[in-house]
């Protein structure tokens, strides 16, 4: 185990946004614990994933939604928002977090 990795006992939810910041079909950067994720509401559901493509770095956040996939807007590299996995490169794929939403706060788990 690295030194900064985490068990899942010591991950706890943090609020990284409300529900009125994400519209529907968009996506946002927010930071939770040092890292920089991107947060996506898909037809009312949120998705938090790495925001880094792990190809060239480009921001996930500013990515295009396709039905369950984020499109990166560099190079089309497509992220399932469920599973962190790229189906045009399978062995390419990025981090997946847990969301939960209580009232208005969206918190993610890490």
């Amino acid at each position: 185990m690295s030194f900064n990795a985490q068990t899942q006992s010591e991950k706890r939810y943090l609020k990284v946004a409300e529900t009125r910041e994400v519209a529907p079909g968009s996506g946002k950067t927010v930071y939770a614990n040092g890292r920089q994720l991107a947060l996506f509401n898909l037809n009312g559901v949120f998705y938090a994933i790495s925001d880094g493509c792990p190809h060239r770095g480009a921001p996930l956040s500013e990515g295009i939604l396709k039905d369950d996939k984020v499109l990166c807007a560099w190079h089309c590299f497509d992220f399932n928002l469920k599973t962190g996995a790229c189906e045009l490169v399978p062995g390419l794929c990025v981090e997946t977090y847990e969301v939960k939403v209580e009232g208005d706060a969206i918190l993610v788990l890490c």
